[in-house]
């Protein structure tokens, strides 16, 4: 079933993007509207190594305006069999750092933001929030599920693929897609394997090739879900044998409730909502010495430092989530994130501490919004 585009139109294209992408905005399932939705999307790739380094090139090429990159590891010489994003001269330098240097000379106007960082189900939020959608090449379990689980958390759709050997898989899975029904990582694997089960590219090699196939196909995908055209690989598995040159198709769908899975629900609103005007009008209270509330933040530091509430306290959702009782919840809370998933998240835990708890209604990016 065909999706809409996942981003709007943005901006009119400036003439050196223009005949920067030419070739491929004359292509008329996209044209010239689809090239502007490109240069609006925001997208998110875990991992600079054997996949993610063909995504990124791909993706700068394509136009994508804003490009995310997570990894906290180093570039070293036996990377640089399929990393390819990477030369002799970056190892040893951090591969966030190296891959936004290479993407700057492919196109110099794409913004690039670095998280050199491991990412996990606690800091995933917070750097996946805001951004259209993500492409997961990581290389290890941990983080594949923590991205699955963040990605239904945003509800954002997460392109996804593994290679290991001549062997290769690559799907797109959505909770919550706006037709048809969602699919997740847990629905075609519902727990990870035990620790050994799966050898790494280490223990069992990869072709350097191959990554670069699934990272291509990946790169497609996430041209095809920000403008809208085409049928993406929701709700399909595509499998690559790079020994016999063959591809074939599984079809997945959602596994049954309790079949180990964590249902893919969207963020339960448990918590009662207050909408911006009310929010200023409390502050507004409070400064008179009518009202009395805590507005709490739970967004990281960076974002808080950027962008904050007058009168917020911050405390990032993970150190919510590892001791609540950090929050004095002496008074009723108020509190918020950048749009809604991390502070219903902190809602959930502090109600059921005993707090008294509103979340803002579409968080401070509502409240940059208000007139």
């Amino acid at each position: 079933m065909p999706l809409p585009p996942l981003v709007d139109v943005g901006p009119e294209l400036t003439p050196d993007e223009v005949r920067r992408t030419s070739r491929q905005w004359m292509l008329s399932e996209l044209g010239e509207a689809g090239q502007r939705r490109l240069a609006a999307a925001r997208v998110l790739v875990i991992g600079a190594g054997g996949i993610g380094s063909p995504v990124l090139l791909y993706l700068a090429a394509a136009g994508v305006g804003t490009i995310g990159i997570v990894d906290d590891d180093r570039v070293e010489p036996s990377n640089l069999q399929r990393q390819v994003i990477h030369a002799m001269a970056d190892v040893g330098a951090l591969k966030v750092d190296s891959a936004a240097s290479t993407l700057a000379g492919l196109h110099p106007h794409v913004s690039v933001q670095t998280h050199p960082v491991r990412f996990d189900v606690v800091n995933g939020e917070s750097i996946a929030a805001g951004y259209d959608l993500v492409i997961d090449g990581s290389d290890n379990f941990d983080t594949r599920y923590a991205a699955d689980d963040v990605c239904a958390a945003l509800g954002i759709p997460l392109i996804w693929g593994a290679v290991l050997r001549f062997d290769a898989q690559v799907s797109v899975f959505w909770a919550h897609p706006p037709v048809g029904v969602g699919v997740r990582l847990r629905d075609l694997f519902p727990v990870p394997p035990a620790p050994g089960e799966v050898p790494s590219c280490s223990e069992a090699g990869v072709l350097g090739a191959l990554c670069g196939q699934a990272g291509s196909i990946m790169a497609a995908e996430a041209v095809k879900l920000i403008t809208g055209v085409g049928e993406s690989l929701l709700g399909r598995v595509l499998v690559i044998d790079a020994l016999s040159a063959r591809t074939r198709e599984v079809a997945l769908t959602a596994s049954p409730v309790g079949a180990g899975r964590p249902r893919a629900e969207a963020p339960a609103s448990t918590s009662a909502h207050i909408d911006t005007d009310a929010l200023a009008a409390r502050l507004a209270a409070r400064d008179r010495g009518e009202d009395s509330f805590l507005l709490l933040d739970v967004r990281e530091p960076s974002e808080h430092a950027e962008r904050a509430i007058p009168g917020s306290v911050l405390h990032p959702l993970g150190e919510v989530l590892r001791d609540p009782s950090t929050i004095d919840i002496a008074l009723p809370v108020i509190v918020h994130c950048l749009v809604e998933a991390r502070a219903e998240r902190a809602a959930a835990v502090l109600s059921a501490a005993g707090a008294d708890v509103t979340v803002l209604r579409g968080g401070i990016t509502a409240w940059g919004q208000r007139s």
